[in-house]
């Protein structure tokens, strides 16, 4: 600061990491918890919820969805990652994503930090109801 120098925080909002606390917490949790309504998780299709939620694709290919196990081991439910499945998105009409994201904001700005990139801002809202694609994978 003294310097005239300001530093720019990477702010990547859409996703975490799979290891992160929340997502290890909503992997814990039963389906329909706040600890997974913090991320999208789905029940499948399929006679058996065998087949993910919808035919989206992940943009670094294949499906966007990645179905966890149990606790007792049997399938479970799917979340989506429109990037990498170690990638989990977050919930964006979830109003405790946007607490998190507040604190994590105000825990910078409190440090000084001069401003945000926003990575993959782009991502933050998915389609109500989460319906099939029509388009190419590609987005065109």
């Amino acid at each position: 600061k003294n310097h005239g120098i300001r530093v720019i925080v990477d702010l990547v909002p859409n996703h975490c990491s799979d290891q992160h606390a929340l997502f290890q917490a909503a992997l814990a949790a039963p389906a329909n918890s706040p600890a997974r309504d913090m991320f999208i998780f789905r029940n499948g299709t399929g006679e058996h919820g065998e087949n993910p939620p919808n035919n989206w694709q992940s943009h670094f290919g294949g499906p966007a969805w990645t179905r966890v196990r149990n606790p007792d081991g049997t399938p479970g439910q799917w979340y989506l990652h429109l990037f990498d499945s170690s990638q989990p998105d977050f919930n964006w009409d979830n109003p405790a994503v946007h607490d998190e994201f507040e604190r994590i904001l105000r825990f910078w700005l409190d440090r000084g930090v001069g401003g945000f990139r926003v990575d993959v801002a782009h991502a933050l809202i998915k389609k109500s109801g989460l319906p099939d694609w029509g388009g190419r994978a590609d987005g065109a």
